[in-house]
Formats: structure tokens, sequence, C-alpha cells
């Protein structure tokens, strides 16, 4: 944990009166009242150093690039598998569109209260929780860097390079070419975010307009095989008889949701860029709805037109390769092992290209929180004006992951462990809305300008807390989802989640109390403007005197200046 250590002189000890802890010290001649000091997380900043280039379109582009990334294409089969019947299956892909709803509308009532604060997550959980202190910026900041990867999609985009060069099964013929192209495919996205913020804007705008054109063009072409205008045949029969086999395992259900979850998974992408919007809350109260509501419709319908021409036995064989299968079905081999499989690389590429711009502001925010070790390099943007350092971060730790867990089972299982402590970071941000809006009730503040709807709120902790509990249910015999037990990414996954709460005790409460110091927050500024914090430990004994003192002449003037202030308005 990156901290400054307060030393003063060894003389006799003053009796000097330490300073409340909640207390933002300003260095660096940093000039900012006590709301931009913002105790317990990063400094605010009105203006974003990165720039303002993010427009109504560019804010729906983004969404659509993370959520169109490679879900639709590679999960809708393990999906019919899971839920065991088409029917079922559709009936969760409409739940999976419920709950991105309303998590649009709980963090749309987010933003409207902190409209200037970029990361989404980061900042919305350190916002609602601030007791107990440090406690959820420390916790995201270890999830951050434990789960900080993006190895899922790159692994799916190697997949479907090899696939369209003729190799059946990557994952069993090609192991270690598979994860050197992954490691390319995500190192060339990361430069491009790195290198110039506006030229990644508009390349993730291009690629996500075409990934729109893959799934439209899939959906008319469900249309016309189910209107008999191809090669397939009785195309109605793959629907008959809906619920047949539907799976009534919990885990297997389970799974079924959080996959379904990982493809909508962008939905609030926009979120995380949003003080480099001029208007946030405008922008995206609209832009995020539209954009979901297309992609609903274009995951409803190609789910239709994959069933419509592989019969649903076959089609919960596929594993990932569903959406080669139906090319193959509908236009041949050549179509479905050459074609397709291009385009979904290319939309993979895109997908990474979007959660990266997204998930550097979230890496860079979470420095800006003094959290993170090297916060200053973090939160700069040099040289580019761009978050490169937390994008050099990003590439590492998912070069690690791709290299490391065994290549049958990497992309399940990197999905499971990231969407457990996912889906309780989740449930906790719902549940701090009621908590911020009891706490601005106390003090009599106003509404925000965008209010969630209640329902919305029940609705996604339900969901949450069902995600939860279900996937502790045993699967059935012979549908083991991996090839290790079931528990081992649960298990993983609150692994994680108890290192992220052992850390915070032992470094906000067991190390100073061994130690003797208390722990103050500084506000530094760097050479491009931005802000960050730092952690300063202020020892109980005279070494910490001098600092003490120079914090209370700094409240004494604040004082000061805040009663001729007053006295001031009196008078006038």
């Amino acid at each position: 944990m990156p901290a400054s250590f307060v030393s003063g002189s060894d003389k006799s000890k003053l009796d000097i009166k330490a300073p409340d802890e909640n207390y933002v010290v300003l260095v660096d001649n940093v000039s900012l009242d006590i709301e931009h000091r913002n105790v317990g997380g990063a400094p605010i900043e009105d203006v974003s150093p990165i720039g303002l280039e993010v427009g109504w379109w560019t804010a729906v582009f983004l969404n659509f690039s993370q959520m169109i990334g490679t879900g639709i294409f590679s999960t809708p089969g393990t999906i019919l598998r899971q839920a065991g019947s088409f029917g079922l299956a559709i009936f969760l892909w409409i739940l999976g569109f419920f709950l991105a709803a309303a998590g649009i509308a709980y963090y749309t009532e987010y933003l409207a209260l902190f409209p200037n604060r970029a990361g989404a997550e980061v900042a919305y959980l350190e916002q609602a929780y601030k007791r107990p202190k440090f406690l959820f910026p420390v916790s995201f900041a270890v999830i951050t860097i434990i789960l900080g990867f993006a190895s899922s999609n790159a692994l799916v985009c190697a997949q479907y390079i090899l696939y369209s060069r003729g190799v059946v099964n990557p994952n069993a013929d090609e192991p270690w070419k598979m994860r050197g192209i992954a490691i390319a495919a995500y190192g060339i996205a990361c430069l491009v975010v790195i290198l110039h913020n506006r030229t990644a804007m508009w390349i993730s705008n291009i690629l996500s307009a075409f990934k729109v054109a893959i799934l439209v063009f899939i959906v008319v072409t469900g249309w016309v095989v189910l209107g008999g205008g191809t090669r397939v045949k009785d195309s109605h029969s793959h629907f008959k008889n809906g619920f047949a086999g539907t799976n009534n395992n919990g885990n297997a259900i389970a799974g079924a949701i959080i996959n379904i979850i990982f493809s909508y998974t962008g939905w609030n992408n926009a979120n995380n860029v949003a003080n480099e919007i001029v208007n946030p809350v405008r922008t995206i109260k609209t832009a995020g709805p539209t954009a979901l509501g297309i992609v609903f419709f274009l995951y409803f319908f190609a789910n239709i037109a994959y069933v419509a021409a592989v019969p649903v036995s076959e089609a919960q064989k596929s594993g990932q390769l569903l959406a080669a299968k139906f090319f193959t079905a509908v236009f041949g081999s050549y179509a479905g092992t050459r074609v397709l499989p291009v385009f979904v690389a290319l939309s993979a590429f895109g997908n990474l290209i979007a959660v990266a711009i997204g998930q550097a502001r979230v890496f860079r925010e979470v420095a800006r929180q003094g959290i993170f070790p090297f916060a200053r390099f973090f939160s700069s943007t040099k040289p580019f004006g761009t978050p490169a350092a937390p994008m050099l971060l990003k590439f590492i730790l998912t070069t690690i992951v791709i290299v490391g867990p065994p290549a049958g089972d990497a992309f399940n299982l990197i999905v499971s462990i990231q969407t457990y402590p996912n889906r309780l970071f989740d449930l906790a941000l719902v549940v701090g809305v009621f908590v911020i809006r009891r706490r601005r009730s106390k003090a009599g503040l106003p509404r925000p300008a965008f209010v969630a709807w209640d329902i919305a709120l029940y609705f996604a902790i339900a969901v949450n807390i069902l995600v939860l509990v279900m996937p502790w249910v045993p699967p059935a015999k012979g549908s083991e989802p991996f090839s290790f037990p079931y528990w081992v990414p649960w298990v993983t996954g609150i692994g994680v989640l108890i290192t992220c709460f052992s850390y915070w005790v032992v470094w906000s409460h067991v190390v100073p109390r061994i130690l003797g110091y208390k722990i103050y927050e500084e506000v530094t500024q760097l050479a491009n403007g931005e802000l960050s914090k730092r952690f300063v430990h202020v020892y109980n004994d005279a070494r910490g005197d001098e600092y003490r003192k120079r914090l209370q002449d700094e409240i004494t003037e604040i004082e000061v200046v805040e009663r001729d202030r007053t006295d001031e308005g009196g008078t006038a």
C-alpha cells in the first residue's frame, strides 16, 4: 500500500491534539473544497484530463461493442445445454434483459448523483459505503488486481481465428497457438487505447456498427430460414415441444444465467467514461436504454435463428461454436468454417477495445483513490493523454491468465470466477442506492435528477441472490460443467473476497495499531493536472507532532475564512 511515513523531531512530546482522520490534506499547491477532497475516495476532477470525446452515439456504441462481443456467438449452445430446452433458454434470455434494464436504472441514479466520476461501480461503491472506511475501495482494488483481466474474449477471438484456418478444435489441437493469438489480439487492442483516445473511440464505433450488422444479418437469415427460403428443411419442427427436456437442476440453471449475464455485460460501459461526456446524465439516460433495447431484440431473434437452422439436440453439443454451425447449415461449410469465424473474431476484437476503454478508466479511478500501489503512476495520463499505465497492468494480468488455466476449461472457468464476486458487488450496489437515499433524506437533500423504480431494485436484488445461492446445488450426475469439482469457481471467488477483507483488516487496523500510527489522506496533483490520493502514516508519538501541528494550523485558517465569510454575509 503506497504511503508516506511522517517522522518528526524526537524532542519532548508536544501537547498537540490529533486532528480528525477524516480531514483530507492538500499538497502540491492544490486548492479544493471539502466536497472535492472526497474523504475515503478519489478526489473529484471537474474536468477529465483525458478530454471530452464521448457523444451520444459513442456512448451507444461503447455499450454495443462490449455487449456484442463473443457472448451471443459463443454461449447460446452452452445455455441451451444448461437449460435443457429452448423454451427455458429463451425465458432466461428475457430475464437477463430485465436484469440489465434494472441495472441501467440504478446506475443512472448513481450517475445523477455523481456525474463527474469515471469508473462507474468503483466510484458508486465508494460513495455508497463510507463506512467501514476504506473497506470497499480496498476490496475493489484487490479484486481489480486479482481479477482484472480480459482473457475470455481474447481466447474466443483466437479460437475463431484458428477455426477459420481449418482447426476444428483449437483447445485440443492448437492450445498454445490459440494462447499466442489471444495475447497478440489483446496487445493490439491495448495499444489502440493507449496511443490515441479519439482514434480508439472511432475504431470502437466502427467495429460496433459492423457487429450490429452481423447480428442483423443473422436475424434476417433466421427469418428466411423459417420462411423456407434456404436449404434448411422443416425448420419449424425444431420448435415443437419447446419446453421438452427442461432442466430443473439449480446448478445448471444458475450456470445458464451466469452465461447470459456475461452476454449482456457492457450495458453500463458508457458510465465508465461519464466524466468525458458534456452532459452525462442526459446522454446516458437515453443512450443506455437504446443500446440495450436494440441488443435484446437482436439477441432474442438470433437465438431463434440458431435453433431454426440447427436442431436443439445438436445445438446443445456445439459448445462455443453454435454460430458457426448456423452458417454451415444455411450457407454450407465454407461460410461456416471460413467466413463467419472471421466476422466473430473481428467482433471479439472490437469487444476487447471497448472493454479496454472502459476498464482503463476503472483501473485509473481505483488508483486515484490511493489504494493502488504506485498510485501516482497509475493515475497519470502521460505520455499520450490516455490511461496508459492501467492498460499496461491489464495486459500483464490478462497474459498471465491466458497462459495459466488449462485450455479446455479456460473460458467457462474464467467467466465463473469473475461472475461470483461481481454479483456480490452488484448486490452491494443495489442496496447502496437505498443507503444513499436514506442518508440524503436525513440530510434534507433533494432527490437526484433521475430516480430508479423500487421494483427494478428489488428485482435486481432477487436475481443476484438467486445467482449467488443456486450454484451451490450439486449438478446432476454426468452433467458436471468442468473437469474439476463444480464448486471450484465459487470457492475461488469467495476466497478472493476473503483475501480482500483480510487485506483491509491488516492494512487499516492491525498494522496501524501495532506500529502506533493513524492513516491520513492527502490530495496530490500530477503534471497534467490529474488529481490523486496518497496515504500518510502519522505516528501517535512525537514523530507525528509536526504533521499534526501543520494540520491544526490549516484547519484553523479554514475556520477563520469561513467565519469571516459568514460575518460578511450577515453584515450585508
